[in-house]
């Protein structure tokens, strides 16, 4: 049950992080919040399958600069697929998908932060 919860707890915090970055028109709009929640299920899942699938390749990820840009290269890719799949997302290239994904890992860095600033993670 506990997981249950944090599974329903990530999923909120990642749409909400989608839902913010889609109202800064920085490459990535969604249109409502369900939308938000459908697509924040769907990259999660196409993100799974694809670290999945390099994983099965001997890629990984690495760490430092390389590694950073290469999560990122992968998150945009992610965000591109998605807004195929998603109704009321869509993303405007890769350079809109790249932005959007520097994007959503500072407003997810920034929303953590304020979480742990409060005590709620």
């Amino acid at each position: 049950m506990n997981s249950i919860i944090s599974i329903l707890v990530y999923l909120i915090i990642a749409a909400i992080v989608i839902w913010i970055v889609g109202k800064l028109n920085l490459g990535l709009s969604v249109k409502s919040f369900g939308s938000a929640i459908i697509a924040a299920i769907v990259i999660t899942l196409i993100a799974d399958i694809i670290y999945w699938l390099l994983g099965s390749l001997g890629i990984t990820m690495g760490g430092g600069i390389i590694g950073a840009i290469i999560q990122l290269i992968v998150a945009a890719i992610v965000l591109l697929v998605s807004g195929m799949f998603v109704p009321g997302m869509s993303v405007k290239g890769f350079s809109g998908a790249f932005i959007a994904a520097i994007s959503i890992a500072v407003v997810n860095w920034l929303f953590n932060w304020l979480l742990s600033a409060v005590g709620f993670v």
